[in-house]
């Protein structure tokens, strides 16, 4: 079973890579060979499990935890906090561009109209940013320029599920992403804000999926 995750970004977000760029950015973001920046579906995937974490939390908390629970064991199979140990039946992919773009911008490079470094660059900007003293001065030393990937910009993950969900396991899994509203370096300064829907066969589910859950919850 096949499904998409589309991330929409509300506004500028650096994925970071844990690196940066000596003499222009601090902190770069993730991207390809062909400078087309993404997500890592290990860190989508650790993005929902946070989600679902604070949802079973809430649902224990109204005593209407366990029936979900057992779906959040099945979606993502990990251990710790309110989740139990087993194996997911979820695989993440990266999130990246638009199949459809990206295949026009690979041709691209290849036939070097463009180079990956104006891919990237026209895909991105560089933000600076500095930590302020009491005074309202800037704090020596504190500048740091990051690279940000564009607000308004889509990216697309693929989920395979190695058997059809069932309504509780789709329900609680649109419940993770419509959860699912930061991502990135900076998330909690107003950075990373995003829109996040799931898709089957080409159509957005997220709505009709996540009714079901309400409902389910409200009973």
């Amino acid at each position: 079973m096949t499904m998409k995750i589309r991330l929409k970004l509300l506004s500028d977000a650096t994925f970071g890579r844990g690196d940066g760029v000596a003499g222009l950015v601090d902190a770069e973001v993730e991207h390809d060979e062909y400078g087309m920046p993404y997500l890592r579906g290990r860190t989508l995937k650790g993005l929902l499990l946070e989600e679902a974490t604070h949802i079973l939390f809430a649902l224990g908390k109204a005593g209407r935890g366990s029936r979900w629970e057992a779906a959040a064991q099945q979606l993502f199979g990990t251990s710790g906090g309110l989740l139990h140990t087993g194996e997911s039946i979820l695989h993440i992919g990266d999130a990246r561009l638009p199949e459809d773009l990206r295949e026009v911008i690979i041709a691209d490079v290849q036939a070097s109209y463009y180079t990956p470094t104006e891919v990237l660059e026209a895909l991105t900007t560089i933000r600076a940013q500095t930590a302020m003293e009491p005074s309202g001065v800037p704090a020596k030393g504190s500048l740091r320029a990051m690279r940000v990937l564009l607000r308004g910009t889509v990216l697309e993950a693929e989920v395979h599920a190695e058997r059809p969900l069932s309504d509780e396991e789709q329900a609680f899994l649109a419940a993770c992403v419509k959860a699912l509203r930061r991502a990135g370096t900076g998330r909690n300064r107003g950075r990373g804000r995003l829109e996040a829907t799931l898709w089957k066969d080409g159509e957005a589910i997220t709505d009709r999926a996540f009714a079901y859950f309400e409902q389910e919850v409200l009973q």
